[in-house]
């Protein structure tokens, strides 16, 4: 910031001044939107699947491991991953990437 400072000081023209600072105003809002409000949609997406998530759906974790909800609790959920010996495993909500509807919904999440 200093330095930018010390450049709009050296640049002090009677008209420049002002068209410098405006561009500077220009860049400062279209980095806000590119960097905070670009992302608004998805996270309040997933922040609604987190919180719509309830027993028998089934997850996939960022990990990549598939399983069925038992339980869920405040920040936590317990997923069983196998069937067969009953092993259950516990995570923190934000380590599900989505529900998982359909084995179709697997192949749209391979793709990207």
């Amino acid at each position: 910031m200093n330095v930018l400072l010390a450049i709009l000081a050296q640049n002090q023209d009677a008209g420049s001044g002002s068209k410098m600072w405006i561009g500077i105003l220009l860049m400062i809002g279209v980095f806000y939107f590119v960097l905070f409000r670009g992302n608004a949609k998805p996270r309040k997406k997933r922040e609604q699947m987190l919180a719509n998530m309830q027993k028998n759906d089934r997850v996939m974790t960022i990990g990549g491991i598939l399983g069925t909800v038992v339980a869920v609790k405040d920040k936590e959920i317990v997923v069983k991953v196998d069937e067969s010996t009953n092993t259950k495993m516990t995570f923190i909500k934000d380590a599900i990437r989505t529900v998982v509807q359909e084995e179709s919904d697997l192949k749209m999440e391979d793709s990207r």
